[in-house]
């Protein structure tokens, strides 16, 4: 089933547009939604996940149309917001029984076989006695990805999932979320560059509220092959070769110089290097280009 969006547009009551005329499609599988803090993503997942109507434009999941017939969609929604609810002194194992009853599963032995399976998909079987409360970070959104999957969603929406999840607790997120992706459609919102490598055959870059670029991992690195160079620096000249180059990031080495990476079609000066393009590099030109399309129209 594809998930369709024509020209959705959203501008809240403080005068800010988080969604502007967008327009994508998704398919089944892992779909990564990256953008930085602010660009939107939160402001789109909510209005797929019919927590709030666009302005204007059109959603639709398979033959489903998703502005009037939100109940329909409701049914095959799995969602894990960027900050997930409040959890009572339960176990994990009384919480998702109570959540599959309101769900409608009203047999006890269907109920408790349907827990024990999303426990055991997120890895949470050994600890299924225990308060919710009680878990880590990572558990606890290894319990929101258990209780989203109880009505068996064709449609799964996860907003920034991993961010202040240690690397291990990550790990283990990461894995759970490969492993319901396979037969789902899932979108997958971050600004962890990382995440939508490891996980995503398909990606888009947001901001502004606007798709930047719809890609896939592998053709939006092999389209900036041979563009990418690397240069050490004194620390002191940064100001200056920032004037002079399109640098994508930088970092500090040892002995107080530093690495510079620049953007460049052909090679910048005699002492670059060429390196390899990463999906990093991707990212921050798509987004410097739209900051300076950006400037370029305030300008005019």
């Amino acid at each position: 089933m594809q998930l369709i969006l024509k020209n959705v547009s959203k501008t809240y009551a403080n005068g800010v547009k988080a969604i502007d005329n967008l327009s994508l499609e998704i398919g089944t599988g892992m779909f990564g939604l990256l953008g930085p803090n602010g660009a939107g993503k939160s402001s789109l997942m909510r209005t797929i996940a019919t927590l709030q109507s666009p302005d204007s434009g059109s959603i639709s999941f398979g033959d489903i149309n998703v502005l009037k017939d939100q109940m329909s969609l409701r049914k095959l929604l799995g969602y894990l917001p960027q900050s997930f609810g409040v959890y009572p002194k339960m176990s994990a194992e009384k919480l998702l029984d109570y959540f599959a009853l309101l769900k409608g599963v009203s047999s006890k032995s269907d109920r408790s076989k349907l827990v024990s399976e999303v426990l055991e998909i997120t890895n949470l079987s050994e600890v299924r006695k225990k308060h919710v409360a009680s878990y880590s970070g990572g558990m606890k959104q290894r319990f929101g990805i258990a209780q989203l999957l109880l009505n068996n969603p064709k449609l799964i929406i996860v907003d920034e999932p991993t961010a202040g999840l240690d690397p291990a607790e990550r790990h283990r997120f990461l894995n759970v979320l490969r492993e319901i992706g396979t037969n789902s459609t899932v979108i997958f919102s971050t600004h962890i560059v990382e995440d939508v490598k490891e996980l995503c055959n398909e990606m888009a870059i947001l901001n502004g509220g606007r798709i930047l670029e719809h890609t896939t991992p592998e053709k939006a690195t092999a389209a900036i092959k041979g563009q990418l160079w690397t240069k050490v620096i004194q620390r002191g000249t940064l100001e200056q070769m920032a004037s002079q180059y399109t640098i994508l990031s930088s970092n500090y080495n040892r002995d107080n110089t530093m690495n510079i990476r620049v953007h460049s079609a052909q090679k910048p000066g005699e002492d670059f290097l060429q390196s390899t393009p990463e999906l990093d590099d991707v990212y921050f030109i798509a987004l410097q280009k739209d900051e300076n399309k950006l400037a370029a129209t305030l300008v005019s």
